[in-house]
């Protein structure tokens, strides 16, 4: 979280130093003024610029928020550009400025003082309000770019309190900072960060489709560096720097550090220290009576006025809910009380009208792509379906169970945008893929009972050491077969099982298989022990490859497993959960790796039709994996896990749980749905 707190921290330490020293200012004119009683009107002036920096704030975060995905790239991206134009102004402004900012300020609070409340409130308004705005978006272009984590607000939060406390120090004279050496070094720091925001703004411009470029990559360094190290995660967190930079973040982010650091740098140099400019003192003049009011009038007004104005173009922005439509599910009414929605993110109500569960479909009805699903969707029930609706032709289709499906009648929405339907699959889609894996299955039984009777020989003349390395090679052969486990039905516990549950533990008599053996190879029992499960798991494979063949394979399965196998790796290989004794955990788990990578070669024509970029992405997790396996692996030794070094299991957790990440989205691409 720090990693993403520290920019935040810095432009709230920054800003709102800025921001102190103003108000600061203004409160001890007034007071060396002897008008104390006008101190309200700067505090009035402040709060307002709060209020207005807060629900500019709160209009951004909402606004995007009702956005198409690449709109919101692009509406980032701009905002990114924007936020690093206004920074490198506020840096350069701040340096040439600091030294006269007192006196400037006391001639306008002079001012103000002979022209009534409003434009002392003015005054300290506008003083203010300049880096209250300038806080809010670069506060949200950070926050952005750190996604979920908290560290941006809680940076920014640190930051503004430790401000407030040396502007408090500063007025109490109990505090000596050489501000303009601290504007400067802050202001290098800043511009060092500003490029960094400058490429990741860039980077969503391209992702959003407004510039080109997105697939030109200058630096692709996913392979080799492990994204989620502490290192990467804080050059990413601080400079916006990613393993993985187009050309033009490349260009951008050189470009603008080099021109904007050389003429900070020569600013810097070329100004010669002065004496602060102070206007002479002068009284202000008499004011004229002004009409009393309630104190907390002006103060409520200031606050709640852009409030209103911003909960106004929240509610204008955002696309009118296509929730208050309720739509009818049935065998007759399918998509009754459906009307053109508005662009953007929808929720429909889904009233089932009708006697029998139906799947509810929104698609396209020219090509069958499917934007949001309901499955299930019982009899009187009603249920929310949530989808991102942009221009182009929607309908309906309902599925009733046993019954044939229903499509209802299309309407048009106007515009562009970019929903992206998934273009749904059939059992007939799979059947290619279906039929590649099961041959891939069968080549590995044959092997796999090569292999055991290999390791039943071993064990049966007494050769121990040549049966570990042998019941390694097999274990491996089945568990590189992960993706078909559920078709095997019993074999697979036979095979495979592990002891969790029996009465007896390790020694119960069920307990049979390779983890049965790795057992007792591992726990010094000898060949007698070892010959009757070892004869068994022979029989048991030559079993299973004479009845998988005629075993139900559900096409259904493949793409569940692409998910699923390295799921249950990194709960039980990966934590030694399924370790008996041989330490060989990375082992299974580079096994299971290589049957994830044969399952989704069998899928990459349906994958990448429905999703171009993902297979490129997981590829590059696997690369990430693999090389963090083959590390582990020295000749025919493998490191145990419990032997990991912290910051080693740290990474190979960090590169599994990326890599699911990224498969998690292939069962929903690749789910056969119900046609009729």
């Amino acid at each position: 979280m720090w990693d993403d707190a520290f920019p935040s921290f810095l432009i709230g330490l920054r800003e709102g130093l800025e921001a102190g020293l103003i108000v600061s200012i203004l409160v001890a004119t007034l007071v060396r003024a002897e008008a104390r009683s006008r101190l309200p009107q700067v505090w009035t002036g402040v709060l307002a610029a709060v209020a207005v920096a807060m629900s500019f704030g709160a209009v951004l975060t909402f606004t995007a928020a009702s956005m198409p995905q690449t709109a919101q790239e692009a509406f980032g991206g701009t905002l990114s550009v924007i936020a690093v134009a206004f920074v490198t102004a506020m840096v350069f402004w701040m340096r040439r400025s600091a030294r006269n900012l007192s006196g400037e300020l006391k001639e306008k609070v002079t001012g103000a003082l002979a022209m009534g409340s409003g434009v002392l409130i003015l005054t300290s308004f506008l003083a203010v309000g300049r880096e209250g705005l300038e806080t809010a978006l670069f506060l949200w272009t950070t926050a952005r770019a750190a996604g979920e984590s908290a560290g941006p607000l809680t940076g920014a939060g640190i930051g503004l309190v430790l401000a407030a406390a040396l502007c408090w120090g500063l007025y109490r004279r109990v505090l000596k900072i050489n501000l303009t050496k601290f504007f400067t070094a802050t202001g290098a720091v800043l511009i060092v960060i500003a490029a960094g925001v400058l490429g990741y703004g860039l980077r969503d411009l391209q992702e959003g489709g407004v510039l080109p470029g997105k697939a030109a990559f200058a630096v692709d360094l996913a392979g080799s560096v492990d994204a989620g190290s502490w290192y990467s995660t804080l050059v990413q967190g601080v400079f916006n720097l990613t393993p993985t930079m187009t050309w033009l973040q490349v260009v951008a982010y050189v470009g603008y550090l080099a021109v904007v650091m050389t003429l900070f740098v020569r600013g810097v140099r070329a100004t010669a220290p002065g004496p602060a400019k102070e206007s002479p003192a002068a009284g202000p003049k008499a004011a004229r009576p002004e009409r009393r009011r309630p104190v907390w009038v002006l103060p409520a007004a200031v606050v709640a006025v852009p409030v209103v104005i911003a909960g106004l173009v929240v509610a204008l922005a955002r696309p009118k809910p296509a929730g208050d439509q309720t739509v009818a599910v049935s065998e007759t009414e399918c998509g009754k009380g459906f009307t053109a929605p508005e662009r953007g993110r929808q929720t429909f109500q889904m009233h089932n009208t009708g006697g029998k569960t139906s799947e509810v479909y929104l698609v396209d009805p020219s090509t069958g792509a499917v934007y949001g699903e309901i499955e299930g969707l019982a009899p009187g029930t009603t249920r929310d379906l949530v989808a991102t609706v942009a221009g182009g032709t929607y309908a309906w289709r309902c599925v009733p169970t046993g019954g044939k499906a229903v499509t209802s009648k299309p309407v048009t929405v106007s515009g562009g945008g970019a929903a992206k339907p998934v273009v749904p699959v059939s059992e007939q889609d799979l059947a290619a893929p279906l039929k590649a894996y099961k041959a891939y299955v069968e080549q590995g039984l044959a092997t796999l009972v090569s292999q055991t009777h290999t390791l039943d020989d071993d064990i049966e003349h007494g050769h121990l050491d040549k049966a570990r390395t042998a019941w390694l090679t097999a274990h491996r052969t089945y568990a590189s077969l992960g993706a078909a486990y559920g078709t095997f039905e019993d074999y697979d516990q036979k095979i495979d099982g592990r002891a969790d549950g029996l009465p007896d533990g390790e020694r119960d008599k069920d307990f049979t298989g390779f983890l049965r053996i790795e057992y007792g190879l591992w726990h010094g029992q000898s060949a007698k022990d070892l010959t009757a499960p070892a004869r068994q798991l022979a029989a048991d494979a030559a079993g299973l490859q004479k009845a998988f063949p005629s075993q139900d394979f559900d096409p259904g399965d493949l793409p569940l497993r692409a998910h699923e196998v390295l799921e249950n790796t990194l709960q039980f290989e990966l934590t030694g959960d399924t370790d008996e004794g041989s330490g060989t955990g990375l082992a299974t788990a580079d096994a299971n790796l290589a049957g994830t990578r044969e399952l989704l070669t069998v899928l990459k024509p349906l994958l990448t039709t429905r999703a171009p970029r993902l297979l490129p992405t997981v590829d590059t997790d696997i690369a990430r994996l693999q090389k963090l396996l083959d590390a582990a692996h020295h000749g025919s030794d493998w490191t145990p896990v419990d032997r990991l070094a912290a910051a080693d299991k740290q990474r190979l957790d960090g590169a599994t749980g990326q890599l699911l990440e990224d498969l998690a989205p292939v069962p929903d691409l690749l789910e056969i749905r119900k046609s009729a």
